[in-house]
């Protein structure tokens, strides 16, 4: 197993272009217009990057009865295939908010609201944090809630719910500023989402007080003292 925070296929660490490239994935073979490799210049796909992450997240959320969306992703983010970085958290963060909700009482068929998750969150491309201005964390949150409401852009009152909720979730996320962490983002769109999702459904999810994030060696971008769930921060 490669470092989590790497190269899939060498382990050197991966580079950004401020246009994109045409690059074929190393495993699938198929060509696509990216912006980032390694510095070997290896690149792999998001479906290829994230096919067994995604695996580990929808079996982990369909055989717990945690109500703790924080406690379920920071032990989904332990298994080998949820990396450092990576697309995985655009489904990850929103199938730990469909879990906790239904295991708070939330009235949801979770097996079909996964595999909503899954499909919608695939779709959010790799990076677009930096390159789109909307962080993939932030967005599987309205994606969370389109799914308990039944969104769709035709819809009236919870069309602005889907809406906001990734509005807070971002704007929390900005208040860090970068580079980028996965790890944190995830942590901060999730608890504005819980928080959200009590106001408008009464639905109310455990959180725990503090949240510590142990992934701290594996980011060499890291902000350390900065970052409000690095060990450092919570040192009573």
């Amino acid at each position: 197993m490669r470092s989590k925070n790497a190269c899939l296929v060498c382990g050197r660490p991966l580079k950004y272009f401020t246009s994109p490239k045409q690059m074929e994935c190393c495993f699938c073979h198929k060509k696509f217009l990216s912006y980032a490799c390694c510095e070997e210049g290896h690149f792999v796909c998001d479906e290829c990057h994230s096919e067994k992450g995604i695996e580990a997240i929808i079996s982990f959320c369909q055989n717990t009865d945690s109500s703790d969306p924080i406690k379920i992703v920071q032990t989904i983010m332990k298994d080998p295939y949820i990396y450092m970085h990576g697309p995985e958290h655009h489904t990850m963060v929103g199938a730990a908010l469909l879990t906790a909700y239904r295991n708070a009482g939330g009235d949801i068929d979770l097996p079909s609201a996964l595999a909503e998750m899954h499909e919608r969150g695939r779709q959010y491309p790799g990076g677009s944090c930096g390159f789109w201005g909307c962080c993939g964390a932030a967005v599987s949150t309205g994606m969370f809630m389109s799914i308990i409401t039944d969104t769709t852009p035709l819809s009236t009152g919870t069309w602005g719910y889907s809406n906001e909720i990734t509005s807070r979730a971002l704007a929390e996320i900005a208040t860090y500023g970068g580079p980028r962490c996965c790890k944190r983002n995830s942590f901060t769109a999730i608890l504005a989402a819980a928080e959200y999702t009590a106001e408008k459904t009464g639905v109310e999810m455990e959180i725990p007080d503090n949240v510590i994030c142990t992934f701290s060696s594996e980011n060499h971008e890291c902000l350390g003292k900065k970052c409000p769930y690095h060990k450092s921060s919570n040192m009573i």
